[in-house]
């Protein structure tokens, strides 16, 4: 079997808040392969972004700790320097960030910026970079691509703006692509296109691809594998047909049971009691979901919970999932996941 792409271990993130420090990104361990998209999936704030870039170096290193290993093609860029992670990143690191409008710098057009990472990776000419642009414009979908060349970012569609920010991450075709809620606040047929393009580019360049999302139907959709977050820790991994068959956290549970169903439209939606706390009040001992399902008995969570190996490749956090059962299901008395 090959090494994996990524290989992460016991990373922990932690932010300066005052005088202390707070870990947003907590014990996570976690691989992707070549040719394949892991999906990271949770609620906003449990540490999804957080933990793409850490991965990337784009954290402040004044007001950051970083403790565990990042492993990229077997070397550790966890404790790389800025020098060595500003040659990562644009050439063998793609990234495909939230808000395409921020992303962009508004003074410069569009393709003078595409133009920017090719111009720091690789040895061309100015007509070949031109060129190269073009070229990828019409890659990510882009019509009249010489007009948009020099068009600026507020004269472009958000769908638009989000095709150019794929078109940087992947102008130096990079061997790893992480794409950070990539089709927010866009319409349902231009999210479907950035997806297709997503996938598209997998199979292409067969880049390992980490989606962070918080859309479970984009990563039914999309993913090979998924990991879910909750207060930054991993509390499930499994493959995607697995996960969604056969969830085992009361997190993962719970999160699929408040999607809304197609097929029963007088179905109430199920609600997540409670809400993720703020990063100095998270608790560091002990389930951290545990005080969201009180139903359940102190007793069954572990003390230190750790990943349990349920199945091939499916890991879950802490025991409690044996005992986890919705309120009113069957009585209270329906344990574990159906």
């Amino acid at each position: 079997m090959t090494d994996p792409l990524l290989h992460i271990q016991r990373l922990r993130t932690s932010f300066k808040i005052k005088d202390d420090y707070y870990a947003a990104v907590d014990d996570v361990s976690l691989e992707v392969n070549k040719n394949e998209i892991v999906a990271i999936v949770g609620e906003s704030g449990c540490g999804k972004s957080a933990l793409a870039a850490s991965i990337t170096g784009l954290h402040n290193k004044e007001r950051t700790k970083m403790d565990g290993r990042i492993s990229f093609k077997n070397k550790d860029i966890a404790n790389a320097s800025i020098n060595q992670l500003n040659q990562l990143r644009g050439s063998e690191i793609g990234m495909i960030f939230q808000d395409p409008l921020t992303a962009l710098n508004p003074l410069m057009i569009i393709g003078e910026q595409i133009e920017e990472t090719l111009m720091l990776h690789q040895k061309m000419s100015r007509q070949e970079r031109k060129k190269r642009t073009v070229e990828l414009l019409k890659e990510v979908g882009i019509p009249r691509a010489e007009q948009i060349y020099y068009q600026y970012p507020h004269q472009l569609s958000g769908g638009m703006r989000q095709r150019v920010v794929i078109a940087i991450a992947i102008a130096n075709n990079p061997s790893l692509l992480i794409a950070d809620e990539p089709t927010t606040a866009l319409d349902v047929t231009i999210q479907s296109q950035i997806l297709d393009l997503i996938r598209k580019l997998k199979d292409e360049m067969h880049a390992g691809i980490i989606l962070i999302t918080h859309d479970l139907g984009v990563v039914a959709e999309m993913a090979d594998r998924v990991a879910v977050m909750y207060a930054g820790q991993i509390v499930e991994i499994a493959p995607v047909i697995e996960l969604f068959d056969n969830p085992k956290h009361p997190y993962t549970r719970s999160l699929l049971q408040s999607v809304p169903s197609a097929f029963d439209k007088q179905e109430r939606l199920y609600v997540i009691q409670g809400v993720v706390p703020p990063l100095p009040n998270l608790p560091r001992e002990g389930c951290r979901f545990k005080s969201r399902i009180p139903w359940i008995p102190e007793e069954v969570h572990e003390k230190e919970p750790k990943m349990h190996e349920v199945g091939p490749g499916h890991f879950v956090r802490c025991t409690c999932y044996e005992d986890f059962h919705f309120i009113g299901e069957d009585g209270g008395m329906n344990h574990g996941a159906s």
